[in-house]
């Protein structure tokens, strides 16, 4: 095993006078307190959190630097007005250092308002320049794909968000490619790198969608989404684009000016591409109902079918019956003009002596004419005498 010269196990030949992380944190606390004790600041209220115990924790910043901040629950009851983030302030207190984590911090014992901050100041004059020009406007909201071939995120590759939205992506659907346009998310000049790699995932070919993604942060870790050039290259990206920034609670310009706002990196995974196991359970359901359909259809096709059938049937034995009618009474008539059935009545046909001329007047008949006359049985040779 190498060992340093520094630390030699027999002896300690530079005098080095070791200490616990406690003790030298407990010697900076008693300077800083000795040196420094009361404190009156002025700057602008961000992060804060105003958890259940009733104490006020906060951080005050300015353009140059931040500070934490803590006003106990009998402190913070006493305030006459309601403390916000974005909001200017002074404070009295007193400067402390929280050991366990090695941080200074201000215990303020009293707060009053001085107006809005700068940084406050500055992002409403900026949301409401792009809300004139209608970055924001909800009728340029485009639907995402229900089945999209290729994703691309835009987020750190290193962090958390991508590897949450990729074990989503990955357990929901498996058809979808996911492409990472790495760019960092926190720090001085990172808004136009968050830019660049927005209009870059948007050129990608076979890309459909574009995800902006960062897990949760301070609100000055979270301030690269509220940057102008951010915003105006989601607005111009020609696919559809979400935004999953921060927490649900965090509400970025770049969250506003998205097709698509997710509350987490989680939820954006969820939103861009199906779920399988969903669309499976659709399809069967889809096909029991087309199965299901189809049968009812085919009962009632076979119903309406057999009520043609006796219809029809009902219908012919009514039109044969009538004409079997009209047949007879047809019969009967020819029966009743039928010279046979006149003859079989009694009367008798008279023909001339050539056997075809019928005799219908005397005066057809002169005497001596031969005549021929029909009976109903036999026939008949006469000559006429006078």
């Amino acid at each position: 095993m190498t060992s340093f010269p520094w630390f030699q196990a027999s002896d300690n030949p530079y005098g080095v006078a070791f200490e616990t992380v406690g003790g030298l944190t407990e010697r900076i606390k008693d300077a800083l307190e000795a040196d420094f004790g009361d404190v009156a600041i002025r700057g602008e209220v961000s992060n804060l959190a105003r958890p259940r115990s009733g104490h006020l924790y906060f951080s005050l910043k300015d353009h140059e630097a931040s500070v934490r901040v803590v006003m106990w629950r009998g402190d913070a009851q006493r305030l006459p007005f309601d403390l916000s983030d974005g909001l200017a302030v002074r404070l009295v207190g007193r400067l402390t250092v929280y050991k366990p984590r090695g941080e200074y911090q201000v215990i303020a014992q009293a707060v009053e308002p001085e107006g809005m901050g700068a940084a406050e100041l500055a992002f409403r004059q900026l949301f409401a320049r792009l809300s004139a020009e209608g970055l924001f406007d909800p009728d340029r909201k485009r639907p995402l794909p229900r089945f999209p071939r290729r994703i691309a995120v835009v987020t750190s590759p290193t962090g958390a968000a991508v590897r949450d939205l990729l074990q989503v992506t990955g357990r929901r659907w498996g058809g979808t490619d996911v492409l990472i346009v790495p760019t960092r998310v926190q720090g001085i000049g990172v808004g136009r790198e968050i830019a660049a790699a927005i209009e870059l995932a948007g050129l990608a070919p076979g890309v459909e969608v574009v995800v902006v993604a960062r897990g949760g942060g301070s609100a000055e870790d979270l301030g690269p989404f509220n940057d102008e050039v951010v915003v105006r290259a989601i607005a111009a990206c020609p696919v559809p684009v979400v935004a999953a920034v921060g927490h649900e609670i965090d509400v970025t310009l770049a969250d506003l000016a998205a097709d698509r706002r997710a509350l987490t990196p989680s939820e954006a995974g969820e939103l861009v591409v199906p779920d399988a196991a969903e669309i499976a359970m659709h399809l069967d359901r889809l096909g029991q109902a087309l199965r299901h359909a189809g049968a009812s259809r085919l009962r009632d096709a076979r119903a309406r079918l057999d009520a043609l059938t006796r219809g029809l049937a009902a219908t012919a034995t009514h039109d044969l019956e009538r004409r079997r009618h009209r047949l007879d009474r047809l019969k009967t008539s020819l029966d009743a003009l039928d010279p046979e059935a006149v003859l079989a009545r009694g009367y008798s046909l008279t023909l001339a002596e050539d056997g075809r001329t019928v005799v219908r007047d005397a005066s057809q008949a002169p005497p001596g004419s031969l005549l021929h006359t029909r009976l109903a049985s036999g026939r008949l040779r006469s000559r006429v005498e006078s």
